[in-house]
């Protein structure tokens, strides 16, 4: 039973890592657009238009985090419908004692909330040049670049964890 759930714990380190590497190629496409909108060469209506499509695409980041999960577990924030909210650690039985267990970090929160980027979001949303022009989009880009490492580390406690699994899991099978 320890292999079938080790087996099952790698299933769900796999499927939380490729949501949140989902969730890394948006915020590389969005800073792409800040850096499009931060240049003088825009017209504000193109930063208008740049503002609908970082809000859209940050819409989406926010539906993987809530549509994510494993057996109905949510996997990037506490539960599908509070964003506001860190998901706890997961345990896994991996052996017959109750010390034999992985755990998961707890405190993923891979939403526009949990990111950071809840300004960004409310500026590009509105679009006038009072909230997101040239200097603003600048601006902006460091809370990208804050919420992909924040991301990365997330992946980064994830993928350890599944290489953890997976070592336990061939330990078990040579036993």
């Amino acid at each position: 039973q320890s292999i079938s759930n080790g087996n099952s714990a790698v299933a769900l380190t796999q499927i939380a890592d490729k949501a949140m590497a989902e969730q890394s190629n948006i915020l590389d496409i969005v800073k792409t657009k800040l850096i499009q909108a931060a240049t003088d060469t825009t017209s504000q209506e193109g930063r208008e238009a740049i503002g609908k499509d970082v809000s859209k695409l940050l819409d989406q980041i926010n539906n993987i985090a809530s549509q994510t999960n494993y057996n109905g577990t949510t996997l990037l924030q506490a539960d599908a419908t509070i964003s506001g909210a860190a998901g706890t650690a997961l345990t896994f039985q991996m052996g017959e004692t109750t010390n034999d267990t992985i755990t998961t970090t707890a405190g993923v929160r891979s939403n526009a909330s949990g990111l950071d980027l809840t300004a960004l979001k409310s500026a590009a949303a509105s679009g006038t040049s009072a909230v997101f022009d040239a200097a603003a989009s600048r601006g902006y880009m460091a809370a990208v670049d804050t919420a992909l490492n924040t991301l990365n580390g997330w992946r980064a406690d994830f993928g350890s964890t599944q290489n953890q699994l997976e070592s336990a899991v061939r330990n078990q099978m040579t036993q």
